[in-house]
């Protein structure tokens, strides 16, 4: 608190609290952590912040942006307006 950072949890038992996160975390996990022998904890972590960076982010198709990239609904977003 005192550096203001504040919880953010709806209430004890409700299952939707944490959903989109552990989603996240259950694609990584199954895209590239587990379908990979890592021979050091450094290989894991660049390989981690490549994924995000580089395709989670701008390139891997989203269910919440009608499974387009973000790089398309961007696209598609600037051709409407």
């Amino acid at each position: 608190r005192k550096r203001g950072i504040l919880i953010s949890m709806s209430g004890k038992g409700n299952c939707y609290d944490n959903s989109m996160v552990e989603t996240f975390f259950k694609t990584i996990k199954s895209e590239l952590i587990w379908p990979i022998a890592w021979q050091t904890r450094q290989q894991a972590e660049n390989a981690i912040a490549r994924y995000i960076d580089g395709f989670y982010n701008p390139v891997r198709r989203h269910s919440s942006l009608g499974f387009l990239s973000p790089i398309a609904f961007e696209r598609k977003a600037r051709k409407v307006s």
